[in-house]
């Protein structure tokens, strides 16, 4: 399992933090000629080698790499405008599946010295189950930041409401980071049984949104608001249960 997370938080960095969108553009534009296609698929191998922490996973790691840049370069052959979205999610998804295969076949075949240390170090046990809650929260964590902030952005641009006020005096990315502090805070409570404090902070947000979209009168907009806000939150109380799921494992 926690070689599962370490590929999971390195799949992360690697698609969301470690790749600027000038990459992304170039790849669109020049798909396989791309040299970012090929640098970014080296950043993953490296990004899983070195967080499962093991030399001998350096093969395994080769090959997730390489099926990371094959999934990659079926989308960039397929996608096209109308399409990115279905393809986006589609790629995400291949992308899971061989995480879930190569850790999978990891530990497989992990080596009998490795299981061996595992199972008399008893001195470090709860150093390796403090490092292990760090891997998962870690993990979660940073997926609610910016992973999930593209992951919504790209699911409701399927309804983008046809017309926006032309005055907006909002800071800039204000409703990004909004977002992103939005899910902490569910994820906080949600992890601790604090579920009241979820219903207050819908709830206090909804207010101070209320008179926002009162003023601009489109229905459009507000449900639009309202779809963005129930992703935010749906993703971050999942992820939530989630890792108090694994969690009453360990």
């Amino acid at each position: 399992m926690i070689v599962l997370i370490k590929l999971l938080l390195a799949h992360l960095i690697g698609d969301f933090l470690l790749q600027p969108t000038s990459w992304v553009l170039d790849k669109e534009k020049k798909k396989h000629k791309s040299n970012y296609l090929y640098i970014h698929t080296l950043v993953h191998f490296l990004l899983a080698w070195i967080l499962v922490g093991d030399w001998s996973f350096g093969w395994f790691a080769f090959v997730l790499a390489l099926l990371h840049g094959f999934v990659d370069f079926i989308k960039l052959q397929f996608q096209k405008s109308k399409t990115r979205v279905k393809w986006f999610l589609v790629d995400q998804m291949m992308h899971l599946i061989v995480i879930a295969f190569v850790s999978f076949i990891w530990n497989e075949n992990i080596s009998s010295w490795n299981a061996f240390i595992g199972a008399v170090s008893g001195l470090f046990a709860s150093t390796a189950t403090f490092s292990k809650y760090s891997w998962l929260f870690v993990t979660a964590l940073l997926f609610l930041t910016k992973p999930a902030s593209i992951l919504i952005k790209n699911i409701i641009s399927l309804w983008s409401p046809e017309s926006k006020s032309d005055k907006d005096n909002s800071l800039q990315n204000a409703g990004n980071v909004i977002g992103i502090l939005e899910r902490l805070f569910v994820f906080y409570f949600v992890v601790n049984g604090n579920y009241d404090a979820i219903g207050f902070l819908l709830a206090a947000k909804s207010i101070f949104r209320f008179g926002d979209l009162k003023e601009a009168k489109d229905r459009k907009l507000t449900e639009y608001v309202l779809i963005g806000t129930l992703l935010s939150f749906g993703l971050a109380f999942v992820t939530a249960l989630l890792v108090n799921f694994i969690l009453s494992f360990s």
